[in-house]
């Protein structure tokens, strides 16, 4: 049965991919097609700390992936620290498992989520996300092939980002994604100078900025980058 539901995702992948091309995307948006996801997104992590947002169907998909990436948690460093499916079919109920990061998703019309883990073997490489706007748990044969789906993303994102093969986790393990882009640690430096606070200071800033505009944690670093201060 889980060579049936590899087959049917690759044929639904290669049949996307003949008008888009392979890619990570693509593949991502004949996942979510596939099961009756409304939008999804994939987010690699480097050596257990930098996080990617490496795929998104939408902007929806990039607001949500770049909540996780601002607050810190969510069903993506859950399904990526744990190595196993984390579904929740009601975001509007996970505010105390995520407190920041559900009233977020729910801003974003995301009710419903399955997470995977991406893996190669042993190693972890990040975690996919579908979401649905609509309350309904994924059923059995679903999240069956989400496994399948997850399995072949996985082998796309080493294709598209090979250095995750020679990234090593750090050592002694961090309980989970701690760190950010480079970007994001250039603007923490920026700030701390301009501000003459620490690094951990700035970041903190960063990050609460991005969460009381509602605006993704690149742009915010990018636009310390440019102009040299936050406001």
């Amino acid at each position: 049965m889980d060579n049936d539901h590899h087959a049917a995702a690759w044929q639904r992948i290669s049949s996307v991919a003949s008008t888009t091309g392979l890619t990570l995307v693509s593949a991502c948006r004949a996942c979510a097609d596939d099961l009756r996801a409304d939008f999804a997104g994939a987010t690699l992590v480097t050596a257990g700390e930098l996080r990617l947002l490496a795929a998104a169907t939408d902007a929806r998909a990039r607001a949500v992936e770049d909540a996780q990436l601002v607050t810190g948690e969510g069903p993506c460093t859950d399904a990526y620290i744990r190595r196993v499916p984390v579904e929740v079919a009601d975001l509007d109920d996970a505010t105390g498992r995520w407190p920041a990061f559900a009233p977020l998703a729910v801003e974003q019309g995301g009710r419903g989520v399955l997470a995977l883990p991406l893996t190669i073997g042993t190693l972890a490489i990040g975690a996919v996300d579908l979401y649905r706007c609509a309350p309904v748990p994924f059923t059995a044969a679903e999240r069956t092939r989400a496994t399948a789906y997850a399995r072949i993303l996985a082998v796309l994102a080493l294709e598209e980002h090979p250095h995750l093969l020679a990234a090593l986790p750090a050592w002694p393990a961090r309980p989970g994604p701690q760190g950010y882009p480079p970007t994001v640690h250039m603007a923490a430096g920026v700030l701390a100078a301009a501000y003459g606070i620490t690094p951990d200071d700035a970041l903190a800033r960063l990050r609460a900025h991005s969460f009381r505009h509602n605006q993704p944690l690149l742009r915010t670093a990018e636009h310390v980058l440019d102009h040299q201060r936050l406001d």
